[in-house]
């Protein structure tokens, strides 16, 4: 395994929180732990690797311009991603497609404090 976790310092936890719930729900990722100011999000049955989403202490400890990308399982999980990221208050970086140079059909989205949140399936 590459990454353990990896966590995001959020300027507003609420509307982080769900932005990411919603956005990784098709991804079969949930908030499997919970404290105040803190979520774990991962892979239903798996804690690890994870993503800890936590209240930024100042706004210097925001986190911005970080670059996520979750794992899909196939096209329809990208496609779903990307139309939840968008409800959930999400903006378009880019539609779901195809990119070559990374064999991957993918979508990229800004999360609440503008973090490239994207989603793929790797194609062989």
């Amino acid at each position: 395994m590459l990454i353990h976790h990896v966590g995001v310092f959020a300027s507003d936890h609420g509307a982080s929180r769900e932005f990411y719930t919603e956005a990784l729900r098709p991804l079969d990722i949930i908030v499997g732990y919970e404290a105040e100011g803190v979520a774990e999000f991962w892979v239903r049955g798996q804690d690890t690797p994870s993503l800890s989403l936590e209240t930024a202490q100042t706004p210097g400890d925001v986190t911005r311009g970080v670059h996520i990308a979750f794992a899909a399982s196939g096209r329809e999980q990208v496609d779903a991603f990307f139309a939840a990221a968008l409800g959930a208050g999400g903006s378009d970086r880019h539609a779901p497609r195809y990119c070559p140079e990374y064999r991957a059909y993918c979508a990229f989205v800004s999360d609440p404090d503008g973090n490239n949140i994207e989603a793929l399936h790797k194609q062989s």
